[in-house]
């Protein structure tokens, strides 16, 4: 989690590694410290076709071998302990299962988080940015608004962390203005 008051608003993006499946059981890497919030996955590694989850009411969708990268909002009341909830749900603290993400979180260990804080309402500029240059999984985050999705997918971790940086200092040049 990123220094800071975490009731503070903001947007983040986590960077995800979906576990493989002799793995499924054990810890999560801490999160890089940064300035921004992203979670990169890294899924389906060693399963042939991926990894199928059933996430909430998307239903089954087959995840393929490679990064993802979540983007939400943490603008109300807990600001981004969301993100901290997030990271809870992912360690198998917290079994709660609200948004399309937590079905999601369990499979995973986190790589990275990148956050702007702002109470402006970046997350889909965010994801739009994100998606200008990464597949997305459709309504995966999105059954709210009119974005493809907020779930954003590559072959390679470093292009994901490039483009997920690059989006959030764009939204962090929005919200200094």
């Amino acid at each position: 989690m990123p220094h800071g008051p975490p009731m503070e608003p903001g947007i983040y993006t986590m960077i995800l590694r979906i576990k493989e499946s002799s793995d499924l059981v054990g810890e999560s890497k801490p999160a890089e410290r940064s300035g921004l919030g992203r979670f990169e996955l890294k899924a389906g590694q060693g399963v042939e076709n991926g990894l199928k989850i059933k996430i909430g009411s998307l239903g089954e969708l087959l995840f393929p071998q490679g990064y993802y990268a979540y983007t939400g909002s943490a603008r109300g009341p807990g600001g981004l302990s969301r993100v901290v909830r997030h990271q809870a749900v992912l360690e198998g603290r917290n079994p709660s299962k609200r948004w399309h993400i937590d079905y999601l979180l369990p499979h995973t260990t986190l790589e990275m988080v990148a956050v702007t804080r702002t109470s402006l309402d970046l997350e889909c500029s965010v994801a739009r940015d994100i998606g200008s240059k990464l597949e997305a999984v459709p309504q995966f985050g999105s059954t709210d608004c009119d974005c493809l999705g907020h779930l954003h997918r590559s072959c390679e971790r470093g292009p994901v962390v490039e483009v997920v940086l690059w989006a959030h200092s764009l939204a962090q040049a929005e919200a200094e203005r």
